[in-house]
């Protein structure tokens, strides 16, 4: 079995693979203080009701945006689950071109989102990570990673209303019923909401107009369902994308 981590600013989601198919994942709020030793406790309970041992792993795989939590990460997969893990971004080749200025300065989840898109679906690709960032990230026929865009995340956009104007209140994220809010929480979610529509619908019709070609519109991440149904813009959802893409990492650079 594989143990496939995927540690993100807000979040941090544990999977296991046997073989291709994902068996149980696991997400957990990020937090770059946490040891190995804190991580095992909280992991190997969960994986013990689902009947899996720490001795079931063969092989472990990191996809790390957080510096600070790697440490804790490499140590858990070494102590508990004896595993020398493979880091997205530390010597492994993906086998996908990176097309970009900079490209040590692309996230590890952006890579492996962009790996599993080129192997699930035909011709070029944008995939939409809805996360702490949202991005929309651009693949090409050929597999190719050919750079994208990162806007604020929703929940960010929420949080900064909240901070910035003292009359507003801290709000969960919802899709509202009409746009005209009659109060001033719905005027925030509608604001908010829809405004988010707007950008996606937006960027995707600039990103398809520059680069000149039909493209697939693919949606991943914790708030992906949110609005994947709320614009035609997006054309699939697919909340096993990154961790897919880790599996796929691994696999190819054991030659499997």
């Amino acid at each position: 079995m594989l143990l496939a981590i995927d540690s993100g600013n807000t979040n941090i989601v544990f999977a296991v693979f046997e073989g291709e198919k994902c068996r149980q994942q696991w997400r957990s709020s990020s937090d770059s203080q946490r040891t190995a030793d804190e991580y095992a406790v909280w992991l190997t309970q969960l994986m013990a009701i689902e009947g899996i041992k720490p001795g079931d792993m063969t092989g472990a795989i990191i996809a790390n945006v957080v510096p600070a939590a790697q440490h804790g990460l490499v140590a858990l997969c070494r102590r508990y689950f004896g595993c020398e893990p493979l880091v997205v971004g530390e010597g492994l080749d993906l086998g996908i071109g990176v097309l970009v200025d900079n490209p040590e300065e692309v996230g590890a989840d952006r890579l492996v989102n962009a790996l599993a898109a080129a192997e699930r679906y035909d011709g070029p690709v944008i995939v939409i990570d809805f996360g702490t960032a949202t991005t929309f990230d651009v693949v090409d026929g050929n597999g190719n990673y050919c750079g994208g865009v990162i806007a604020p995340g929703i929940n960010l956009s929420l949080e900064a209303l909240h901070m910035a104007a003292a009359k507003l209140p801290r709000i969960a994220v919802k899709k509202p019923q009409q746009v005209i809010g009659k109060g001033t929480v719905a005027a925030m979610r509608s604001g908010v909401y829809w405004g988010y529509v707007g950008l996606i619908e937006g960027l995707v019709a600039r990103i398809k107009a520059e680069f000149g070609t039909a493209m697939t519109v693919v949606a991943t991440g914790g708030l992906a369902s949110l609005f994947g149904e709320a614009t035609e813009a997006i054309d699939q959802q697919d909340p096993e994308l990154t961790l897919r893409g880790l599996m796929l990492a691994y696999r190819r650079a054991k030659g499997k």
